[in-house]
């Protein structure tokens, strides 16, 4: 079982630069993507359901900004959009589906990087969700979340870790924070297959970042430890550039 979670900033983007084929490729049983950045009806969703998926589509109150999906080509057996709480639910930041293995969610959490308030914001965006996933777990607790943390975890996640020491995405109490959901009974499943430094899933687009390799990992797939047995391989697809991101790849027995 192949699950790749994707923040392809901008989908209509992407699809002029060869995403749907890529895709079709590809040949994932799941697909989350995030900073969909449009309507269901502003492209084809036809083009995904000819390659055999089910669409779940969630974008954002306000046009042209943020959003979330889950491509599904396995049987579901429910559909969830947002979490309750209409100050996040209204960026469209977490589409969420049951199938009969685990529950999958697809999230783009807050950037902190526009300024105090957005931090602010961030911040409770983590907390809340932390207690959401603390309540689902009660009833789920075969769950994978998979996308854009906009937070690198530990130093060798980011190309320049002093530097960015009091940088929103890397401060240490976002970084306590990871610590702590892991601690709740989640696997990074990248780092469970790969301890190597220099592994990053966001460039930025200035001063050739990306190819001198000045990356963030910042994308993930958290399993919970319920499905420890069934991780077999994770790996960063670093040579897929439709985005500033690139696609992190989950497979499952």
């Amino acid at each position: 079982m192949k699950l790749i979670t994707y923040n392809v900033n901008g989908i209509r983007s992407v699809i002029k630069k060869g995403f749907l084929e890529w895709l079709e490729a590809t040949n994932a049983d799941y697909v989350c993507l995030q900073e969909i950045k449009a309507n269901a009806d502003q492209l084809n969703l036809a083009a995904f359901e000819a390659m055999g998926y089910q669409v779940f589509w969630y974008p954002a109150e306000k046009k042209g900004y943020s959003g979330v999906a889950i491509l599904s080509k396995r049987p579901i057996k429910r559909v969830q959009y947002g979490f309750g709480i209409h100050k996040y639910d209204s960026e469209g930041r977490l589409v969420q589906i049951e199938t009969e293995d685990f529950v999958l969610l697809s999230v783009y959490m807050p950037s902190g990087t526009r300024g105090q308030e957005r931090q602010n914001f961030k911040e409770e965006w983590l907390n809340d969700f932390h207690d959401y996933i603390a309540e689902l777990k009660k009833t789920s607790p075969r769950i994978i979340i998979s996308g854009d943390y906009n937070i690198c975890h530990k130093a060798i996640d980011i190309h320049n870790p002093t530097k960015n020491m009091n940088s929103s995405g890397f401060l240490p109490h976002e970084r306590v924070w990871v610590d702590k959901f892991e601690g709740s009974g989640f696997i990074d499943a990248f780092r469970f297959f790969n301890k190597e430094p220099h592994n990053y899933t966001w460039w930025s687009t200035r001063a050739k970042s990306r190819e001198k390799n000045l990356g963030w990992r910042i994308d993930y797939h958290f399993a919970s430890e319920e499905l420890r047995s069934q991780l077999k391989r994770c790996t960063i697809l670093s040579k897929v550039f439709f985005s500033d991101h690139c696609p992190l790849l989950l497979e499952l027995n």
